[in-house]
């Protein structure tokens, strides 16, 4: 039989109530998961280094891509029981002990399929090495089904013998949808806050999440620049530059301090596992902690889970501003791993790929779409609508080219990646040239200087912006009246009947 295809899904997350008795039958449970997945992690790892050593699959790589190579292969892996089912047969014979009374056979098969898909990433060179659980680190368990092990029955959370209690505080329409909805299975899940647990259900439904009123998709084509620490943003009648992520306090100063806390407090419980230069002795070593240094811990593990939880609703509410003024947004397919290699700080604490990655989620849930397209066909941060290109050094923030045109480097970006079309994803010279006549220009310098004011007030003008008197020399025909509000663009020129729906 085909397969069947897979449906939408969303996933509601409840807070559970949790007393002290069933906090620790659920971390016995999360523990006994952390030795299973090991356990089939470890397995794993052993049949890929075997069938890795073996003649046949040596043979296999050397042949040409095809369904010769893909079925060498397959005799491999049935040749060395190289499978998700076989490992769940694995996890079954785990389970003839402790481990399984406190695991279910739907939650070891789940463990089990983490296991063998962590494995894949190590055997298709998709990793370098894969992790194994330490103590207290496994923070999520899950189901296969809401018939049986993990599941949310009759308005709780059951497991076994243990029923667990939802925190709801108000008719929330965003949980009430998920409880409505049919439910795929349930996930467990725990975090931790000022070093106490804090349990999760997090229930995974069918279908697509709640679109609120106050997000309803608007019917423009926006480009997007994304830089990381910028983000430019241009439809046909709005045009925004501004920093991304702005909102997010920088803890990187007592970040670092409580690091190098935590260093000191660490050779301080552990002078055995040092060389009299500082430099740690080879070999293996047992690692004490003092409740200061676990203190200290906390403390830096309670500001990274505050930036992250701030991170991810910034993420959201841009996300929603940009889907409520378009629904196909367009933009470069960036490299974001490169950006850690040349601005790690800043993409570690903005994270723009999870945020390209969080929009075109929603751009989907809501019925639009995005669109990514290749920097080496396009480069549009050289190549200007004339259709003449030249390369800019990244110093050099102003577009500004021999036929007059004059307009913020990355802000142009962002408006000629609306005119890429077709199949080949090529830039569409005739329609950016139409629209530009049409005042796009004057809605690109203003929201320029807009962006300039804004950041003079808030105290910081990134260089990547420019100077206000560098547009004042360079573009002082698309100058407005400073008496207008800094934080409104106006509205000029553009395709009628494709303004934003907000």
């Amino acid at each position: 039989m085909p397969r069947s295809q897979p449906t939408p899904t969303f996933i509601t997350e409840i807070p559970l109530q949790v007393n002290p008795v069933e906090e620790q039958v659920l971390l016995v449970r999360l523990e006994a998961g952390r030795q299973l997945y090991n356990a089939c992690l470890g397995e794993a790892l052993k049949r890929v280094r075997l069938m890795r050593q073996s003649k046949a699959h040596a043979r296999a790589r050397k042949m040409p891509p095809g369904k010769e190579r893909t079925r060498a292969f397959n005799v491999v892996n049935q040749e060395f029981h190289y499978s998700e089912y076989a490992l769940h047969a694995y996890a079954t014979r785990i389970r003839h002990s402790w481990i399984g009374e406190h695991i279910d056979s739907n939650t070891a098969q789940t463990l089990a399929t983490r296991a063998f898909k962590a494995s894949q990433r190590l055997l298709f060179g998709r990793a370098k090495r894969v992790r194994f659980k330490g103590k207290n680190q496994m923070d999520s368990l899950e189901g296969k089904t809401n018939k049986q092990g993990i599941r949310w029955a009759k308005g709780s959370f059951v497991w076994g013998d243990l029923k667990l209690s939802p925190l709801l505080k108000s008719n929330d329409p965003v949980i009430l949808h998920g409880l409505n909805s049919r439910i795929k299975y349930v996930r467990l899940v725990r975090r931790k806050y000022n070093g106490k647990n804090r349990f999760y259900a997090q229930l995974v439904n069918e279908g697509k999440p709640l679109q609120k009123p106050s997000n309803s998709i608007g019917t423009d084509t926006i480009g997007l620049d994304l830089g990381p620490s910028t983000i430019a943003i241009v439809g046909s009648q709005e045009a925004r530059l501004s920093l991304f992520a702005a909102e997010l306090g920088d803890k990187t100063r007592q970040v670092r301090r409580l690091q190098r806390q935590i260093d000191r407090q660490r050779r301080a419980n552990n002078p055995q596992n040092y060389n009299p230069n500082g430099t740690i002795k080879p070999g293996k070593k047992q690692w004490h902690k003092s409740q200061r240094q676990r203190r200290t811990e906390t403390r830096l593990a309670n500001i990274h889970r505050r930036l992250a939880a701030h991170r991810k609703s910034l993420h959201g509410r841009m996300a929603n501003d940009i889907l409520r003024q378009g629904h196909t947004i367009k933009t470069e397919k960036l490299s974001y791993r490169a950006f850690q290699k040349c601005f790690g700080k800043s993409v570690g604490l903005r994270a723009p790929g999870s945020f390209v990655s969080r929009l075109k989620q929603k751009a989907e849930n809501a019925g639009g779409r995005l669109e990514e397209f290749p920097t080496r066909t396009t480069a549009l941060s050289q190549t200007c609508h004339c259709g003449r290109r030249e390369k800019k050094s990244l110093s050099q923030r102003v577009h500004q080219c021999r036929c007059g045109v004059v307009a913020q480097r990355d802000l142009y970006s962002a408006f000629l990646a609306r005119f890429v079309e077709g199949e080949e994803q090529l830039l569409s010279i005739k329609q950016a040239q139409k629209v530009w006549s049409e005042g796009a220009e004057r809605l690109l310098g203003s929201a320029w200087q807009q962006a300039l004011i804004n950041s003079q007030l808030n105290g910081r003008v990134p260089s990547s912006f420019g100077k206000l008197s560098e547009l004042e020399r360079v573009a002082p025909n698309v100058l407005v009246e400073a008496t207008e509000s800094p934080n409104v663009v106006p509205r000029v020129g553009g395709e009628s009947g494709k303004g934003c729906e907000c």
